[in-house]
C-alpha cells in the first residue's frame, strides 16, 4: 500500500547500517507506525526529547520511575485487596476452630511459638498436607 505523501514533509537522504535497518523493519509494525518513516520520524522526535530535557541524564530515569510507579501502585492496590480477602477467609477460619475446639493459653501459647519457628524454618511456604502430617505423627 502506498501513501500519500503529505505536503508538510520533506524527503532526504538517509544512510544507516543494514544492522539499524533490521530493526527497523522488525520493530516499526511492532510499534503500530504505518511505515519506516513513521517509526523514524517518532525515534528522532523521542531523542530530541532526551538531547533537550533540563538534564537529560535523567530523562529517562524520569520515564522509568513514573512507568513503574505507575505499574507498582497497580499491583500494591491489587495485593491489598487480595490480602485483605484472605486476612477475612482467615478469621472466619480462626473463629471455627476456635468454637469447635477447648484450647487452654498454655498450649495456644506453644502452638504459636513452634509455627514461628517451622514458618522461619520453611520461609512462609506451609501447606494443609504438612499440617496434616504433622499431626498425624
Amino acid at each position: 500500500m502506498i501513501l500519500p505523501i503529505p505536503k508538510d514533509k520533506q524527503k532526504f537522504a538517509l544512510w544507516l547500517h543494514e544492522s539499524t535497518l533490521t530493526k527497523i523493519e522488525k520493530l516499526y509494525r511492532e510499534d503500530d507506525c504505518r511505515s519506516r518513516s513513521e517509526f523514524i520520524e517518532k525515534a528522532v522526535l523521542f531523542y530530541a526529547g532526551y538531547l533537550t530535557a533540563e538534564d537529560y541524564r535523567e530523562y529517562f530515569p524520569n520515564v522509568i520511575t513514573s512507568t513503574l510507579k505507575g505499574t507498582l501502585d497497580i499491583f500494591e492496590n491489587r495485593m491489598a485487596s487480595l490480602l485483605f480477602k484472605m486476612a477475612v477467609e482467615l478469621s472466619m477460619n480462626l473463629h471455627v476452630t476456635a468454637a469447635n475446639n477447648d484450647i487452654d493459653d498454655i498450649t495456644l501459647s506453644r502452638l504459636r511459638g513452634m509455627c514461628v519457628n517451622e514458618v522461619k524454618k520453611i520461609h512462609g511456604t506451609v501447606s494443609m498436607e504438612d499440617a496434616v502430617k504433622f499431626q498425624n505423627r
